[in-house]
């Protein structure tokens, strides 16, 4: 039996948590890559000294460091000092290293518009099928 003070309590507190949480600025892996990742990370894309899968939700390392990638982002964007230094330092860089490899998950991906891009431009992206990363927040 609960005490009479403490009535309530749990569903403010609740409430003050939800409050104090910030919200995801994006709500998927897939609109982090779409709408950041690819139009900030831009390299030569050839399929020899540098992979990337416009299809890289076919790739289960692929879809788990994205996500590292994105959930990192969205915890480090609140750090107005070094967040974003820390991000690209700890996270970024070595998981599109990775993923980048010759020998890495996308090793596979090496031809046509949708696996390669010129210096300058946005990675090579295909949509994925529709309801695979829904929004999350």
């Amino acid at each position: 039996m609960s005490d009479i003070d403490d009535w309530g309590t749990d569903d403010v507190e609740a409430e003050q948590t939800e409050a104090s949480t910030p919200s995801l600025y994006f709500g998927s892996v897939d609109e982090f890559v779409r709408e950041y990742l690819r139009n900030v990370y831009r390299r030569r894309i050839d399929g020899r000294h540098r992979c990337w899968a416009g299809r890289w939700w076919e790739h289960d390392e692929g879809i788990i460091r994205l996500e590292a990638l994105w959930r990192a982002w969205e915890h480090l964007r609140l750090d107005p000092a070094t967040g974003m230094s820390v991000w690209w330092r700890d996270h970024a860089d070595p998981h599109m290293a990775a993923l980048m490899d010759p020998d890495g998950p996308f090793a596979t991906a090496t031809e046509g518009e949708e696996n390669t891009c010129r210096k300058g431009d946005p990675l090579p992206y295909v949509a994925p099928p529709a309801g695979m990363f829904p929004d999350v927040r």
